[in-house]
């Protein structure tokens, strides 16, 4: 399972709980789990890289465990129970270094765990009710922005987590004078700046500049390698790239089917992947727009992790099968050879039949 891990480039994780990595090179996809221990408590809600060297995953599931998974050896190392089920799934999962990780629940527990701390937290906060998602600052490793249904905007120091060091006030009422209401649903740290852009369920929005795309609500956002535009995808499996300078969208990208879950630009490539409700990986290109990869998965897809290596690297083993990634087309064709055909005959007037009939009616007359 290590030759296998290693060729993949792009991770994600399903609803079934199954880790699945893939391979952009050698056009396959590999399944890392125990398959005699699946069920739905296992969904994976959050992945993150464990330490700068990306040779460890972080994995967090629905039953509030965060596994470690080691690409080198292809197979999980070790579990950690990092909360309680009933505070929600998973709504962010940071590394901070040397052991440590962050978890942030829907319910708004945000927890910092060490290894020297045992089973017990060594930092908690309250980041308010109905948290969407918890995300690390790239540059700052302890600073982390939260924000949810009716929860604005915050950005905590977890080195002084008594309060949060910024919180957004809500958007100015509209025309009528009515309260504009806000449900952040991703957000991200602006390189080289202290701005951070988020998207709602109503508008995407960034502090000195608010723009709108599409009317259905916004779920997924991440901002391309020179930061001045960011990708977002809505519930409809729409997504656009909107130009942060002027507030403008530059493009949409095409081919989608569902709602995107999932969204990351590459950290120095100019390309962007998605996933989400309709099992498809899909890699489009930042200059022209063009799709460039479309992976079937199997499995509805909740998030993705792109290695910021090459996507296209990754060498062959000379002793193993190659098992070729199904497209839509072949994996709908395959469907249908194997059913059965089923024809509906029509039933024909015979000449026999009307004279039948013909007698019949004389005989009643």
């Amino acid at each position: 399972m290590g030759d296998r891990s290693r060729l993949c480039s792009v991770w994600l994780g399903s609803e079934t709980g199954i880790l699945k990595g893939v391979s952009l090179s050698r056009k396959q996809a590999f399944n890392f789990c125990n398959t005699s221990h699946l069920s739905r408590d296992q969904e994976v809600r959050a992945l993150c890289w464990g330490d700068a060297a990306e040779s460890e995953l972080l994995v967090g599931c629905v039953d509030a465990t965060v596994k470690t998974f080691s690409v080198e050896k292809g197979a999980f190392t070790e579990s950690r129970r990092c909360g309680d089920p009933a505070e929600g799934c998973f709504s962010g999962l940071a590394a901070l270094g040397g052991g440590a990780l962050v978890t942030c629940a829907e319910s708004g527990v945000l927890r910092v765990w060490r290894e020297e701390g045992g089973d017990e937290p060594v930092t908690q906060l309250d980041a308010g009710k109905n948290v969407c998602r918890m995300r690390q600052s790239p540059t700052n490793p302890n600073k982390v922005a939260t924000g949810g249904k009716e929860n604005g905007l915050k950005i905590w120091d977890l080195q002084r987590p008594e309060q949060p060091a910024f919180s957004a006030k809500n958007l100015r009422d509209d025309w009528l004078d009515l309260r504009r209401p806000y449900w952040v649903r991703d957000m991200a740290f602006i390189p080289d700046s202290d701005k951070v852009v988020t998207c709602t369920g109503y508008h995407q929005k960034r502090p000195v500049l608010e723009a709108e795309y599409g009317e259905y609500p916004l779920t997924a956002l991440s901002l391309t390698p020179d930061g001045t535009a960011v990708a977002v995808g809505n519930t409809q499996g729409h997504i656009a790239l909107l130009d942060l300078r002027k507030g403008v969208v530059r493009g949409c990208l095409k081919g989608l089917a569902g709602g995107v879950r999932g969204l990351q630009c590459h950290a120095s490539q100019p390309l962007v992947a998605s996933c989400g409700l309709d099992r498809f990986l899909r890699i489009h290109s930042l200059e022209d727009r063009k799709l460039q990869h479309k992976v079937y998965l199997k499995s509805r897809l909740n998030c993705l992790l792109l290695a910021s290596q090459d996507l296209e690297e990754g060498g062959a083993t000379s002793g193993e099968a190659e098992s070729e990634v199904k497209e839509e087309e072949d994996e709908g064709d395959d469907v249908w050879d194997a059913m059965e055909r089923v024809e509906e005959r029509q039933k024909r007037k015979t000449t026999e039949d009307k004279d039948t009939r013909k007698k019949r009616k004389k005989a009643q007359d």
